[in-house]
């Protein structure tokens, strides 16, 4: 088999899935005036990293997400007690992005065969990942479809939704961002649970135990930070990599100095994957990123150094671009 040298030969065109999901939410955005005027109304509109919906003066904010591929590393190792961690972590990461508290979950377990094993291993997942969360989940639904769900027996699929509330005059939108703040990033633990599709394909096997580390979940460090700092914007870095900044205001652009990445992500590179593409694709060793004012940086570090290493990482300039000096590599890209 060829080794694949970007996502799309990998089997994942973000630039055609991109088109699909514009086609998706063209339809659907008229579901927002359903309940114009009445108690759970549309805010905002669909695209940020979760939904809001009001409730007098709170927000309610609803997130979903999956952990993709990531269950064919899984399923290779037979190892199931961590993907439960993962499912959770890409559904709080996103709605605290808002400055929303993570408050209910539940999850979605499809099976290729019901297994009493299996569901007590991803199970202990779910549970580690509440308890860092400090999130109780309080239903979700298993499923057995042996016709759709293939994986020599053990196949499955895992994902589920997260709820949180945040006062609506809280709601951290981007909107405040200005040229010459600062960006302040948060490391991961890892390739956390994106970009699985071409790290699995890119690497041998013997990679795999270093993939199916669990996706670092932020909450206490970000809830800390915003009842102390003020925060303009946040991006949980998944999919499509640092393009998850565009998401935060439209019309701006980053100037970027990243530490060297991590050994696993080098590793993917050395297969022959171009640098920008890895930086489209992976978190690359930050898996958070926090904007805040210069004056807002010194009191932001010491409250993010206390849970995982943080450090600044650029800057917010007025050309639409994102310009990356990578150190350690001593390489330098725009996307």
């Amino acid at each position: 088999m060829t080794t694949p040298k970007d996502y799309k030969s990998s089997g994942v065109d973000i630039k055609v899935e991109e088109k699909s999901i514009s086609a998706l939410v063209s339809v659907i955005k008229e579901t927002l005036q359903f309940r114009k005027g009445k108690i759970g109304a549309a805010i905002g509109d669909i695209g940020s990293y979760s939904g809001f919906i009001e409730i007098g003066e709170y927000a309610l904010s609803l997130a979903t997400d999956g952990v993709g591929s990531k269950v064919l590393v899984a399923q290779k190792l037979k190892k199931y007690d961590t993907v439960g961690i993962d499912v959770i972590a890409m559904n709080v990461n996103d709605v605290i992005c808002n400055g929303a508290t993570p408050i209910a979950f539940v999850d979605y377990i499809a099976l290729e065969n019901t297994s009493e094993y299996m569901l007590n291993e991803i199970a202990k997942g779910l549970l580690e990942g509440a308890k860092q969360s400090d999130m109780p989940i309080i239903g979700g639904e298993t499923a057995t479809l042996p016709d759709i769900i293939k994986g020599e027996g053990e196949g499955f699929d895992l994902a589920g939704t997260c709820l949180g509330v945040v006062k609506k005059d809280r709601i951290i939108s981007g909107k405040e961002i200005i040229t010459g703040d600062i960006i302040i990033g948060i490391a991961s633990s890892g390739v956390h649970s994106n970009g699985l599709t071409l790290a699995r394909k890119a690497l041998g096997e013997e990679d795999y135990p270093e993939l199916l580390i669990p996706t670092r979940i932020y909450v206490r460090q970000i809830l800390d930070l915003i009842e102390n700092v003020k925060v303009k914007g946040m991006a949980h870095i998944t999919g499509s990599g640092l393009l998850n900044l565009k998401r935060l205001k439209n019309g701006m652009g980053f100037e970027l100095e990243l530490p060297e990445p991590p050994v696993v992500f080098k590793k993917i590179m050395d297969t022959g994957v171009e640098i920008e593409e890895m930086y489209r694709t992976f978190n690359m060793g930050t898996g958070f990123m926090v904007i805040v004012s210069k004056e807002e940086v010194d009191k932001a570090l010491i409250i993010l150094n206390k849970y995982y290493h943080s450090y600044v990482i650029g800057t917010v300039i007025e050309e639409d671009i994102i310009n990356v000096h990578v150190k350690g590599l001593d390489k330098s890209f725009s996307l």
